[in-house]
């Protein structure tokens, strides 16, 4: 029998749960909770009615159900001292920190793709802040998201000023081992936006040229903007540092849509993948019942 079944096992039978936590209140390890086969990571928000309280009490549920990571794409906008806590905290279940958003969104103007300087110096010096934020919190990864298309410009005239952009912000992640997650959007939910296909992300990704520059593919995104996920996933993946998981329609945990999210996790598995998997989704049914049911889909979902 595996180890990790063994324990299982063995606890269930002692009448232990098998949280995060013992009854003594210290936490597991990793090889003694009922993980995943795949890196999960939970938001705040995502088990409230499981774990009322704060944030602080859902990392302890989070870690107690068997989720490795936490991602928070408002991380950078709470305090020192609640960054430091979550960290704290984090460390204590030996949980991984995912993305955070690392500079401000422009939805509607083409900050990076237009090339103006004022806007470049703006996200580089976000950058630096983000930095620290990283350091804070235990994060390698953090999410860029370049902005809106420039009408006023050919679309090879925007890579270039894009590329730019983000070649000067390698050489500030670089010496701190840090990397940026390029997101490419959907054209539904965010119209208009410069990067959108998983192509277009490994052109901008292999251009940049820098461990510190790398995609983030948003299963929910690419089946709205492409589909064909399988194949993109592979024709891309070296250029791949992180994942995030959405159900379509609806934006809701796997099994809710129609993505078959056991075949893809199955095969993101097989190449290798072990790093983590943001659920960048809302829950579909509200409740401690919403929560259990976001669970137990993961489970269904992870069962390869």
């Amino acid at each position: 029998m595996e180890r990790r079944k063994f324990l299982r096992n063995g606890l269930i039978g002692a009448g232990i749960s098998l949280g995060g936590v013992s009854a003594l209140g210290s936490p597991f390890s990793r090889e003694e909770r009922a993980d995943f086969q795949l890196n999960y990571a939970p938001h705040f928000g995502m088990f409230k009615n499981s774990a009322p309280g704060g944030q602080l009490n859902e990392l302890d549920f989070m870690a107690e159900k068997g989720f490795r990571s936490m991602e928070d794409n408002g991380m950078k906008g709470r305090t020192v001292e609640m960054q430091k806590q979550i960290a704290s905290k984090m460390e204590k279940h030996d949980m991984t920190m995912g993305v955070f958003v690392a500079h401000t969104i422009f939805w509607k103007e083409p900050n990076l793709a237009s090339g103006k300087q004022d806007w470049r110096d703006q996200f580089l010096k976000e950058i630096r802040e983000s930095v620290k934020v990283a350091k804070r919190v235990n994060a390698k990864w953090m999410t860029v998201v370049p902005g809106h298309v420039d009408l006023r410009k050919d679309m090879g005239y925007q890579t270039a000023n894009v590329i730019e952009s983000l070649k000067r912000a390698t050489d500030i992640l670089e010496p701190h081992g840090l990397t940026m997650v390029l997101e490419p959007l959907n054209f539904r939910d965010h119209p208009g936006l410069f990067l959108t296909k998983a192509a277009q992300a490994y052109e901008v990704c292999k251009a940049v040229d820098s461990p510190s520059c790398k995609i983030l593919f948003d299963i929910y995104h690419q089946q709205i903007q492409e589909g064909n996920l399988i194949p993109n996933i592979d024709l891309c993946w070296d250029e791949i540092a992180y994942f995030q998981i959405g159900d379509n329609p609806g934006r809701k945990e796997p099994t809710t849509g129609e993505i078959n999210y056991l075949n893809v996790f199955k095969h993101i598995h097989s190449k290798g993948y072990r790093d983590v998997m943001g659920m960048e989704h809302g829950n579909s049914k509200a409740g401690v019942a919403g929560e259990e049911a976001v669970i137990a889909a993961y489970r269904r979902s992870d069962a390869f």
